[in-house]
C-alpha cells in the first residue's frame, strides 16, 4: 500500500506542476510530450492524474487520525 501511495502522490505532484506551467506560461507539458491535448495518450495521462487526485483525498483522513492519536 505504501508503494501505491508514493506513486499516486508523485503523479499528483507531476499533474500539479503541469497546471503550474499552464497557469504561468500557457504551456501544457503533457500535451507537448504526447501530441496535443486531444491525443489519446494525453487524455490517458490526464485521467490517471485525476484518479490519483481522487485516491489522495484519503490522505486527509489519515492526517485527522494521526492528530487524534496524539
Amino acid at each position: 500500500m505504501r508503494t501505491l501511495n508514493i506513486v499516486a502522490l508523485s503523479l499528483l505532484i507531476v499533474g500539479g506542476l503541469n497546471w503550474l506551467l499552464i497557469g504561468l506560461f500557457e504551456y501544457d507539458l503533457v500535451a507537448r510530450i504526447f501530441g496535443g491535448p486531444d491525443s489519446v495518450m494525453s487524455r490517458i495521462i490526464y485521467v490517471i492524474v485525476g484518479i490519483c487526485a481522487l485516491y489522495c483525498i484519503r490522505f486527509f483522513n489519515d492526517v485527522g487520525s494521526e492528530e487524534k492519536a496524539r
